[in-house]
């Protein structure tokens, strides 16, 4: 097995999330030996009775290449936090999926994003601004990311397809589902243009539990989130929380005062949301959050976390070093140093030569 597959395998198991995955790999040093790692191993490490329980009952029964299969079949491809395709901005909420199922395609364009979300049952009004705003972002180069829900979503969605731009979908079930079926044509159309992703492995159902997660995702992904029409009591609602819990920008289009369908979008203005009348309101603000987030990843590329990354710096040079290495020059235990290495990784500053090798990366 790969280490993508490893992370697929933990995914799968259920009570299993980014965090104790996460706990896993700064324990062990590898998903792998955190595989294989004994009860014992597994509860000195800190996980807990009842994932331990399904851990060792999933490792009994799993059949990892049957379920790669099932992703191909589906025409999807995986990603994990591991990987550099995992969308940027995602990766910095704490409760990022650990996995994202996707189909089609993830861009570098991405990190510069809106989420337009909103109430099915949308007016006119409603339908017409959020496929205004959807086109007008799409065309001066912003991917918009919405639902694939009826109403709001389609006309998002719609909106950047028709400028010819990037847009991408969340599913609040299996990639190999498309919710609502009406929406299967569209769907097509976005996957030539973007992508549809979803956290929920292959052939799960579009239960009402599942949006709520699916939300976070929706804000996790994009710099703001734009509300264009929205009741009192609406999922949209939930994004934008998520979204301001998040640090993402929050819009919202103003409405009738006499529609309850605008209720909720004319509450968020009041709370403090943005007031969006023109594309340009959303632009200038996407701008200086998308420079400002700029600023914020290099600093965090340069700049060490802790001690335990300082001292592998200090030891990594142009010439590959063995971690064997590492671990008698730095005094750190195999674990931390296999873990760390992991996380220099992923911030650019460290890259793997070879079998266990190691050195500085060019950009660091």
């Amino acid at each position: 097995m790969s280490e993508q597959q490893y992370w697929l395998a933990f995914h799968l198991v259920p009570e299993i999330g980014a965090r104790r995955i996460l706990l896993l790999l700064d324990w062990f040093g590898d998903l792998e030996r955190a595989w294989f790692a004994t009860e014992t191993q597994l509860e000195q490490a800190g996980l807990d009775r009842q994932p331990l329980s399904h851990l060792l009952q999933t490792r009994k029964t799993l059949d990892i290449e049957q379920e790669i299969a099932k992703i191909k079949r589906a025409g999807a491809w995986i990603t994990t936090l591991n990987d550099p395709t995992y969308p940027l901005l995602l990766r910095k909420v704490p409760d990022a999926p650990p996995i994202l199922y996707v189909r089609g395609t993830l861009t570098e364009a991405d990190e510069r994003s809106l989420s337009i979300v909103g109430t099915r049952k949308a007016s006119p009004y409603g339908r017409d601004s959020a496929y205004h705003f959807g086109r007008k972002l799409a065309e001066q180069g912003v991917t918009i990311i919405s639902g694939l829900a009826q109403g709001i979503d389609t006309a998002a969605h719609r909106g950047a397809l028709d400028a010819g731009g990037r847009t991408i979908a969340v599913l609040g079930c299996g990639i190999d589902r498309i919710y609502p079926t009406s929406n299967s044509k569209l769907a097509n159309e976005i996957i030539q243009q973007g992508a549809i992703i979803s956290e929920f492995p292959i052939g799960v159902a579009p239960e009402a539990r599942n949006f709520p997660r699916r939300n976070r995702i929706v804000s996790g992904l994009a710099l703001g989130v734009l509300v264009a029409e929205a009741p009192e009591k609406s999922g949209s609602l939930i994004t934008a929380s998520a979204a301001a819990e998040q640090g993402r920008e929050v819009f919202a289009v103003p409405g009738n005062i006499f529609n309850p369908s605008s209720a909720g979008a004319n509450r968020l203005i009041q709370d403090g949301a943005k007031l969006v009348m023109h594309v340009n309101d959303i632009l200038d603000e996407l701008n200086m959050a998308h420079q400002a987030e700029h600023v914020r990843v290099i600093a965090e590329r340069i700049a060490p976390a802790n001690d335990n990354e300082h001292r592998l710096l200090d030891l990594l040079s142009a010439d590959p070093i063995h971690v064997d290495d590492l671990v008698r020059l730095s005094g750190i235990q195999i674990a931390t140093v296999s873990s760390t290495l992991t996380i220099l990784e992923l911030k650019g500053l460290a890259r793997a030569v070879g079998y266990m090798q190691y050195c500085l990366s060019q950009d660091a």
